[in-house]
């Protein structure tokens, strides 16, 4: 079985999705600190899981390119206060 993998410039692209995925999690996450309505705090907190699934769907595609930087195991601690 032949496994495919990812074009240079499907790489980069992927790579560019990742991180701004990464970066709408982290605001996300950050501003829901600062948030006092309860329906808006439930659907940043929608979005924070989202944002968490669909950066494990990017990372298993990753996999994939020719090239990757490794992927950290473990995560920075949030902030919650």
């Amino acid at each position: 079985m032949i496994q495919q993998t990812l074009a240079p410039h499907e790489s980069m692209e992927l790579h560019e999705a990742l991180n701004f995925k990464t970066l709408c999690l982290a605001k996300s996450k950050l501003m829901q600190g600062l948030v006092f309505d309860q329906d808006l705090k439930a659907l940043m907190q929608k979005d924070v899981e989202q944002s968490i699934q669909s950066i494990a769907e990017l990372q298993a595609i990753y996999a994939r390119a020719p090239f990757q930087a490794p992927v950290p195991q473990s995560r920075p601690t949030p902030i919650l206060n």
